[in-house]
C-alpha cells in the first residue's frame, strides 16, 4: 500500500499553528458548512430503524436518485426499480473507489488506466485487487492488459473538465476493447466557467450505458460528508454485479441516511444555495493567490485551486505554512502534480478572509 499521503503534513501543520491568527486548512477539503435542515430532520425521523436496511436501496431512494440524475444532468438512467438495478446507494464514494475493481472481479492480473493527476484511492483499489496502475489522460494505442478505467471530471485536485469529444473517445475505446469506464463525478454539481457533463448523458453515451458506471456523492453538494451517501448509476449489469457482492460484504447504507438522501436529492434550493457559497469564497480566494503573485490552472470546477508559483510544490508548502495557511502538495496526486499545490475551498467565509488577507502580505 502507499504511504497515507496527509501524514507527510505533519511538519507543515505545526508551522502554521505558530501563526498568531490560527490555522487555516485548506488542504483536506471537508465540508465545514451546516448539513441542511431537510436532511437531518428526514434522518432523525427514520431513527426507528430495528432491520438490516438493504443494499439495493429503497424504491424512494432509488426513484429520487433516477430523477435527480435526469433534472440536473440530463441523464436518464434504465429502470432504477428494474430486476438489474441502475443505481445502488454507496457508503460514501471512497469505499466505492477503493473496492470496485474488487467487486468488479478484477483481481491480480491486469492494468487499472487513472488520470496523469489524480485521487490516490484509485491507486489504492488497483492495488488492493493486485493491479498495475498505468496514468494517462488519453486512451493507449495498446489495451493489452486493461482492465478497467477510471476518469475524473470536474477532477480532483485540479478541477479539469473533460470535454464532450473527450468522454466519447473513452466510451469508443472502452466499448471497442470490452474494459469498463467509471467516471468520478462527485463534484459534477460545481461547475463555475464550463458545465461539466456526465459521463452517462446521451450526447456522450449513446442510446445506453452499456460498459459504463458513474460515482456521484451528496458530501459537498449536501455538506453531508459525515452522512457517507454515494451513488453508483450506469450498466444495469455492471451495477447488479456490484449490488450483488455488496450484498454479500454487508456493505449497506443505514437506512435513516436511505431517507436522508432521497430527500436530499429531490431538494435543488439547498444544492444551489451551496453552490454560491463556494462561489463567493472561491472568487475571494482566487484573487488573492493570483494577487500573491502565484498561478492558478485548470480550476474551472470543483472545490479546488491548483496552484503553482513554479517551484517544487514542497517549497510552496512552506511558504503557505509561513502565512498559517495548510494546503496539499501536489505530489500527492502522482508525478505530474510535483509544482502545485491544492487550496480548497472548504474553510468558513472568516478563515478564507484571513487566507486572503495574509496572502495580500
Amino acid at each position: 500500500m502507499p504511504d497515507f499521503p496527509w501524514d507527510s503534513l505533519t511538519g507543515a501543520r505545526a508551522k502554521a499553528a505558530r501563526h498568531p491568527g490560527g490555522v487555516v486548512d485548506l488542504s483536506i477539503g471537508t465540508p465545514v458548512d451546516d448539513t441542511p435542515p431537510a436532511l437531518s430532520t428526514a434522518l432523525a425521523a427514520s431513527g426507528n430503524a430495528p432491520g438490516y436496511p438493504t443494499a439495493l436501496g429503497t424504491a424512494d431512494l432509488r426513484t429520487a436518485a433516477a430523477e435527480w440524475l435526469h433534472r440536473r444532468l440530463g441523464v436518464r438512467l434504465a429502470d432504477p426499480l428494474g430486476a438489474d438495478p441502475s443505481v445502488i446507494p454507496t457508503i460514501g464514494s471512497k469505499e466505492l473507489v477503493a473496492l470496485l475493481p474488487t467487486m468488479l472481479g478484477l483481481r491480480a492480473a491486469g492494468t487499472v488506466l487513472v488520470p496523469e493527476v489524480a485521487y490516490p484511492t484509485y491507486e489504492v483499489g488497483a492495488v488492493l485487487a493486485g493491479l498495475a496502475v498505468q496514468r494517462t489522460d488519453t486512451p493507449p494505442d495498446d489495451a493489452a492488459g486493461v482492465v478497467l478505467v477510471w476518469l475524473n471530471s470536474p477532477g480532483n485536485p485540479h478541477g479539469r473538465v473533460l470535454g464532450d469529444q473527450q468522454l466519447r473517445e473513452w466510451v469508443a475505446w472502452g466499448r471497442a476493447h470490452g474494459v469498463p469506464v467509471v467516471s468520478d463525478e462527485c463534484y459534477v454539481a460545481l461547475g463555475w466557467d464550463v458545465a461539466p457533463r456526465s459521463l452517462l448523458h446521451p450526447e456522450v453515451a449513446g442510446d445506453d450505458h452499456s460498459g459504463l458506471l458513474a460515482v456521484h456523492s451528496l458530501s459537498k453538494q449536501s455538506n453531508a460528508a459525515g452522512y457517507r451517501a454515494g451513488l453508483l448509476s450506469g450498466d444495469p449489469a455492471l451495477v447488479r454485479q456490484v449490488w450483488e457482492v455488496r450484498r454479500h460484504l454487508g456493505l449497506l447504507v443505514p437506512t435513516p441516511v436511505q431517507a436522508a438522501m432521497a430527500v436530499g436529492l429531490a431538494d435543488d434550493a439547498h444544492i444551489d444555495t451551496q453552490r454560491e457559497r463556494y462561489r463567493a469564497r472561491r472568487d475571494r480566494l482566487m484573487a488573492a493567490v493570483r494577487g500573491a503573485g502565484a498561478r492558478i490552472d485548470h480550476s474551472e470546477a470543483g472545490l479546488y485551486l491548483w496552484v503553482t508559483r513554479d517551484e517544487d510544490c514542497w517549497a510552496t508548502i512552506d511558504w503557505l505554512a509561513g502565512l498559517g495557511i495548510v494546503a496539499a502538495p501536489g505530489s500527492f496526486y502522482g508525478p505530474a502534480g510535483a509544482r502545485h499545490v491544492r487550496m480548497a475551498l472548504t474553510a468558513t467565509d472568516e478563515r478564507i478572509a484571513a487566507a486572503a488577507e495574509r496572502l495580500a502580505g
